[in-house]
């Protein structure tokens, strides 16, 4: 089953650096991507907007190449709109955004949430496939997996339960 993923719009176009007067069509290039990552993953794609300063009076939603767009209405921000998806889908939605307030809301809610600087690399990486090995030093070929200190016991070289279980959702992007 296709997860549903909800994207905080400006926050991910934050993360590449966009200049002030390139605000739209940094938006246009930021929604092909995730036309083409949709087609390539078949995830259901939501991006939302803020357009409480300026926007319309009612929420505005719109389809573009398969991906659904929300611009939030006046006087409501994209945060509250992003809260109020993740509380509708649940444990079936990942959330991708940077601010904290909204990690914790989402998370209360049971949705995986990804940060806007892990997800924007990945967007980028997933059309250009690689064959890196991960976890491997290019260099030197050594493991570059986090090691454990001697305080702790079990095998030193596996991984917290809760780090295995992120990287198994991560996967799946």
């Amino acid at each position: 089953m296709p997860t549903h993923l909800i994207l905080d719009g400006y926050n991910l176009l934050s993360v590449g650096g966009r200049q002030s007067g390139q605000l739209e069509s940094a938006r246009e290039r930021l929604l092909r991507e995730l036309a083409s990552y949709r087609h390539r993953k078949n995830h259901h794609i939501t991006v939302v907007f803020d357009g409480w300063q300026q926007g319309h009076p009612s929420e505005q939603r719109e389809h573009r190449s398969g991906v659904q767009v929300i611009y939030s209405k006046r006087g409501e921000r994209a945060d509250q709109v992003i809260q109020r998806l993740a509380r509708e889908y649940g444990s079936d939605c990942a959330v991708v955004t940077s601010d904290h307030e909204i990690v914790n809301a989402v998370r209360a809610h049971g949705a995986f949430v990804m940060g806007a600087q892990e997800f924007a690399s990945k967007l980028r990486s997933s059309s250009i496939s690689t064959g890196v090995v991960p976890n491997k030093e290019l260099d030197t070929g050594e493991d570059v997996t986090p090691r454990r200190g001697p305080e702790k016991k079990g095998n030193p070289r596996k991984l917290p339960k809760s780090q295995r279980q992120r990287d198994r959702n991560l996967k799946r992007f």
